[in-house]
């Protein structure tokens, strides 16, 4: 029971954060390693089996986007508005992809204290602060700023640094109008996550036998994700329409300076 209910608090935390521009990395670490919820083994079943919520949920919320995206390219048909964006989604999933595999060992290792993803934490609120000063000015997202929104991507592998906090930013700053940049940003997420479940799906399978958590607690943990989630998700979008994205910046400024805090009164 202890355990399961470990696993829904894990869950409705990564539904939270995952879709709120406040790093989903960055508060599972927090749980895992200063609250000491679960052992290296259980935490690396427990997040694999959080990307396949996480896909679920944005294949759900984006249903109507995702099969446009596919008749598209069924159709071989670029010149419409999701034919337009398909090569987009591709020109920023290359960066994102690279600077992932690149970063994945030294992010693992430098991130297993408080004081780095308090660093993380303040400089995303930078970034989501910056956009309150952004200019709308158009829907059309070329391939240069697809490729900076890829970038932006790529770096959220950093614990701390929200995926949609900065892809959402980088839009916005861009000029690109709010609709938009919300549709590409968890666009953009897709093949993302695909590639990221492809990479742990190895690591994940040769350690279940060793693992303590058992299938009913890892279910509890990712359907609590993805009721949050879905929910999350709405709430992102209402608080962007109303152009009160910026304000997010003030929980992560508030998160880093308390884990500074906490790092110099342990250490």
């Amino acid at each position: 029971m202890e355990q399961l209910i470990k696993t829904i608090i894990l869950g409705i935390i990564q539904g939270l954060t995952e879709w709120l521009p406040i790093s989903s990395t960055g508060h599972l670490k927090l749980a895992e390693n200063l609250l000491k919820f679960f052992g290296p083994k259980d935490s690396l079943i427990f997040e694999f089996t959080l990307h396949i919520g996480t896909l679920i949920v944005v294949l759900i919320f984006f249903r109507e986007d995702v099969k446009k995206l596919v008749s598209a390219l069924i159709h071989l048909n670029f010149k419409d508005e999701y034919g337009k964006l398909i090569p987009r989604i591709v020109v920023g999933t290359i960066p994102a992809a690279a600077i992932g595999m690149i970063l994945k060992n030294s992010v693992e290792q430098t991130f297993q204290s408080i004081l780095p993803l308090a660093v993380a934490f303040i400089l995303c609120g930078v970034m989501l602060y910056s956009t309150k000063a952004s200019k709308e000015k158009t829907d059309e997202i070329g391939y240069s700023t697809a490729t900076i929104i890829g970038i932006a991507e790529g770096l959220s592998i950093i614990p701390g640094i929200s995926r949609s906090g900065t892809t959402i930013a980088v839009a916005l700053l861009f000029g690109i109008k709010r609709e938009k940049a919300f549709h590409f940003s968890f666009l953009l997420s897709i093949p993302a996550i695909i590639g990221a479940l492809g990479l742990e799906f190895y690591d994940a399978s040769s350690v279940v036998a060793l693992a303590r958590l058992g299938w009913i607690d890892i279910a509890a943990g990712v359907v609590a994700a993805m009721v949050v989630g879905y929910f999350a998700l709405k709430l992102l979008w209402r608080i962007l329409t109303n152009r009160k994205f910026h304000l997010f910046a003030i929980y992560c400024w508030m998160l880093g300076a308390a884990l500074i805090a906490v790092n110099y009164c342990i250490f």
